[in-house]
């Protein structure tokens, strides 16, 4: 069914994690002039399918003609292809602030935490870190913009990288001057090294010291780590993958608590985005189980991964997780947030309906920090 504009009943709530669709010259005009020859690009082929140029080479991991189906959350009738191009398919708010806005009053929303669609594609095969932090502060610089004349109810976040952890952290403090309120990093690490392995605790220190959270959101992975580990599985491997892309994610918040981070770093705020929540409960129960055992004992953790999860970190659940209400008040209410994912299409357009299905368990309390409170604490929003 087509996107469903619903006017949701509580106020004060936030959408933690909603998506612009960047335009295809973005980087075009925003890149420092002695890259713009290296831009990353919105080309059409010879069959008239759209494909994601990078640094001057065709896309392998971005399929051919699907830039187009980027923004068609609740048409599940969109089908990639050269009638459907990427600018003109952009649904309603998804690259207008106006429209944004106004969207946003409709739907009774006081803010949306912002996050992008392109820039979740191309990182995972482009291993030059130069040119990487070059592309990032583009996009930073742009959504910055975007925001800007929104009175704070659009909120930029920094798109960062660990190919250069101390070129991050710069940007990253460039990027809160100019007004983002936060970072965020792929679920993988081209050099395999662990996110929360020392060598990264300069981002992580820097993201601490100017109050702002980071946090792990899904992105294209390269084909090595991207969760699937069975062949010949045919038109089901899109669905297989999207299931479970959450395991990235799960594994690189595990490495914070492995290996120490957060107790180096006791101001450090980390967030786990659209990988969904109902799942914390039963991943904490088993880390705490392990973290008893000669396995855990080794790794030299001085808390519980639950005390480490309730006292630093936050999850962002989906509005038709049917088993989510159940695990925010045993795990810890100031802990969840909800978002949209709009306007990708992994996710219905019917939110409103599912999510206020969702808080119906919950105190008023616990459903007011889930809607909007703990995103206006965590992010610092007036």
């Amino acid at each position: 069914m087509p996107y469903e504009i619903v006017r949701f009943p509580y106020p004060g709530t936030i959408d933690a994690d909603g998506h612009v669709l960047e335009p295809a010259s973005l980087w075009e005009d925003y890149l420092e002039a002695r890259f713009r020859d290296r831009a990353l690009r919105v080309r059409v082929d010879e069959d008239g399918l759209e494909y994601l140029e990078i640094d001057g080479r065709k896309s392998e991991r971005t399929n051919r003609g699907t830039l187009g189906v980027l923004g068609a959350m609740g048409d599940i009738e969109a089908r990639p292809g050269p009638d459907r191009r990427y600018m003109e398919s952009m649904p309603y708010g998804a690259g207008d602030p106006a429209e944004r806005i106004d969207l946003l009053d409709q739907e009774n929303l006081e803010k949306a935490v912002l996050y992008p669609t392109i820039s979740l594609l191309w990182e995972c095969e482009l291993r030059d870190p130069e040119l990487v932090l070059a592309y990032q502060r583009a996009y930073n610089r742009w959504i910055a913009d975007f925001c800007r004349g929104s009175a704070g109810r659009l909120v930029p976040i920094a798109h960062l990288t660990l190919q250069d952890p101390a070129g991050a952290a710069d940007e990253l403090e460039r990027a809160v001057t100019d007004g983002c309120r936060g970072g965020f990093v792929s679920p993988y690490t081209h050099d395999q090294k662990a996110h929360g392995h020392p060598d990264h605790d300069v981002l992580w220190s820097r993201a601490a010291s100017l109050g702002v959270p980071m946090a792990i959101h899904p992105t294209f992975e390269p084909f090595w780590a991207a969760p699937v580990r069975f062949k010949r599985m045919g038109p089901a491997r899109e669905f297989f993958y999207n299931v479970m892309l959450k395991q990235g994610v799960q594994q690189a918040f595990l490495s914070f608590i492995a290996l120490g981070t957060l107790d180096r770093l006791p101001d450090f705020r980390l967030g786990i985005l659209e990988s969904g929540a109902g799942w914390i409960g039963s991943f904490l129960d088993r880390a705490n189980a392990v973290a008893e055992t000669p396995s855990g004992l080794g790794a030299g953790m001085k808390r519980r991964p639950s005390e480490c999860f309730r006292e630093q970190c936050f999850i962002s659940g989906d509005p038709d997780e049917t088993s989510l209400a159940y695990v925010v008040d045993p795990i810890g209410a100031d802990c969840f947030m909800w978002a949209t994912d709009y306007p990708h299409p992994d996710h219905p357009g019917t939110w409103a309906h599912s999510l206020e299905k969702l808080v119906a368990p919950l105190s008023e309390a616990s459903r007011a920090k889930l809607l909007g409170g703990n995103v206006a604490r965590i992010y610092g929003l007036d």
